[in-house]
């Protein structure tokens, strides 16, 4: 089970912001575009990143803790997979904060009105 570590890590994190995605969907339609191309841009330069690393006998990954498939490059799968789950879940957290902070605003502005 200990190979399952990273992944189970990147599930949970998706687990835990699952209900966000939900509340935030309205908000995200009129910018999937751009949601895609933030973490394409993200899973590109730090794959490449983890790449050079890699070949260079800079870091390692634990054959424990992951699954051992490899992607081109010896990149465990899990590392890609990090690449993408987690910058989707700091973008869908940043938007449930900011659509809490507006509502809360509204709220304020209205109840300070005359």
């Amino acid at each position: 089970m200990r190979n399952l570590s990273y992944l189970a890590v990147l599930f949970g994190c998706l687990a835990c912001v699952a209900p966000l995605a939900v509340s935030v969907r309205g908000r995200l339609a009129g910018y999937r575009r751009r949601l895609g191309l933030s973490v394409l841009a993200t899973f590109v330069v730090f794959t490449t990143w983890d790449l050079y690393a890699i070949h260079a006998h800079h870091w390692t990954y634990s054959r424990i803790r992951t699954t051992r498939v490899l992607l081109p490059g010896k990149l465990p799968i899990e590392e890609a997979m990090f690449f993408i789950v987690i910058p989707l879940c700091v973008i869908l957290t940043f938007e449930m904060v900011s659509l809490v902070s507006q509502n809360a605003r509204a709220r304020h502005d209205d109840r300070a009105a005359p």
